[in-house]
């Protein structure tokens, strides 16, 4: 798997959703159904644009990498997901346990 640079991106606003299922199924060379079917799963949700587009930003981008990588280890869909809620549920504890002290 290919880890994608920083300087790979236009912009330096990591939150800003502006690339394309197009774009980063180009970049992370997948195919755009890949893409798709994350968002469906509920494992990686783009933003979407007025119209109704998919709309992905560097995070997110950088999330269907790791899924990628799970995914090659040989997790489904679903461990994935479980897993990255349970990551996300692990820092939002650390940070409440920080600004607490």
């Amino acid at each position: 798997m290919t880890q994608l640079a920083e300087s790979s991106f236009p912009f330096h606003d990591e939150h800003l959703a502006i690339y394309s299922v197009g774009q980063v199924a180009e970049m992370l060379n997948v195919q755009p159904a890949f893409l798709r079917r994350l968002d469906n799963e509920a494992v990686v949700q783009p933003a979407r644009s007025g119209g109704g587009q998919r709309r992905y930003s560097q995070n997110q981008i950088y999330r269907v990498q790791k899924v990628m990588g799970l995914a090659s280890e040989g997790l489904t869909l679903t461990a994935i997901r479980r897993l990255l809620e349970l990551e996300a549920e692990v820092q939002r504890l650390r940070n409440l346990l920080d600004n607490q002290g």
